[in-house]
């Protein structure tokens, strides 16, 4: 069976997933799976669409200690188990730069590009880029894909797309490119199949998980967006502290004398969520916490993201529907509630038994914004572009 294999590699783990390759509109995965724990506890797991377990294997620590070599394991797991004859590989890519607004079929010289880009995202770039050396090596013949969670923003405005810093740093590329592209265009398209009479109005979207961001849709297009020239700006995430005075950096700089690796790591790894309640990362274990430094971390979560919609809702000119998406987003009945409190004075209010649910729509029949929460599907975006790249 010819298919197309998307992967997402991170820092930790390797996930991929197989579509079907053929002439009709790919809809849903055959395969879908993540080897993990890299260089700690790794561990290949392995679904088909409908749950069947097709693997779980752990290996010694040493085994899987890159992303390259995670990469080469969970495909030689494919090859000597699956018959799939591979047509190419679609590759989430974080940072896309001013270069990149579309996907595109990557080659030497693409790929030395947007190396220049690992700094911009260093959790991410230099992860998403190494399967990519790494099957250019292996199999130079196959097609490979790149597809960019900033390229979607590139419809913003001169305005939305500056900061107030000296014209010759915008040119060299210091700008606000936005991020969780892929995610964001997945849930316009969803959107005019559920919501059509919607979709191309005024659309705040939450796309909430480890990784936090918002953003303003107008025709299913992105005016603006809560992330920045990297992904540290805007909502706090799970480690991450979103929106900060550069004034902070500057005091850490000269009064701590904190190095710029040192400043990475912390904002990066140990600020957000994470930084706040000393505690987690993760909202889970912050909901089941008795501790106050927990519901201290998840009220801040909660009141910024109603700051930030208010902000969009200027950028739109007013507001027809808010859309919760991702892990959180799409999981968390406590922070949709929250959320809804906060934002009562645009007219929100929500039906809570839809809320517990995770319906598709949440709010009441008396809100006058629509809420909906929209699951967002960002491999089956990339399979869709990988294979829409091949058959041209």
């Amino acid at each position: 069976m010819d298919a197309i294999l998307v992967v997402n590699a991170g820092s930790s783990s390797v996930k991929f997933q197989i579509f079907e390759h053929s002439p009709s509109t790919v809809s849903h995965h055959l395969i879908k799976g993540q080897l993990d724990g890299i260089g700690s506890k790794p561990r290949l797991r392995a679904t088909t669409r409908d749950g069947t377990s097709l693997v779980d294997k752990s290996y010694e620590p040493g085994k899987i200690a890159d992303t390259s070599s995670a990469i080469a394991e969970a495909g030689a797991w494919l090859r000597s188990s699956q018959s799939l004859t591979l047509a190419a590989v679609g590759h989430r890519v974080v940072h896309g730069g001013p270069d990149f607004d579309r996907p595109v079929v990557v080659n030497r010289d693409i790929l030395t590009r947007l190396e220049k880009y690992c700094p911009l995202a260093p959790l991410h770039q230099p992860h998403n880029l190494a399967p990519i050396l790494t099957l250019m090596e292996r199999s130079p013949e196959l097609a490979q894909v790149a597809c960019f969670d900033t390229a979607f923003h590139r419809t913003h405005s001169a305005l939305a797309d500056r900061y107030a810093i000296p014209e010759q740093l915008y040119r060299e590329g210091v700008r606000r490119y936005g991020f969780h592209g892929l995610s964001y265009e997945y849930v316009a398209g969803r959107l005019r199949e559920v919501a059509p009479d919607i979709a191309s109005g005024r659309v705040i979207v939450a796309h909430l998980g480890s990784g936090a961001s918002m953003c303003a849709l107008f025709d299913g297009k992105s005016v603006e967006s809560t992330m920045g020239f990297t992904a540290l700006d805007g909502l706090p995430m799970g480690t991450r502290p979103g929106q900060i005075d550069p004034g902070v950096l500057l005091y850490l700089v000269a009064e701590k004398g904190m190095t710029a690796p040192e400043l990475e790591n912390m904002l990066y790894r140990h600020c957000g969520l994470k930084g706040m309640s000393g505690i987690s990362h993760d909202l889970r274990e912050l909901q089941s916490s008795k501790e106050a430094s927990a519901a201290l971390a998840i009220d801040y979560f909660v009141y910024r993201i109603a700051l930030n919609a208010g902000m969009l809702t200027a950028a739109l000119g007013g507001l027809d529907a808010l859309v919760f998406t991702a892990g959180i987003g799409e999981n968390s009945p406590m922070i949709r509630a929250g959320v809804a409190e906060k934002l009562a004075w645009l007219g929100v209010t929500l039906d809570n038994h839809a809320n517990q649910k995770a319906a598709l729509l949440i709010s009441s029949p008396a809100s006058k914004i629509r809420v909906h929460v929209v699951p967002t599907d960002e491999e089956l975006m990339i399979a869709r572009h990988t294979q829409r790249l091949v058959q041209k």
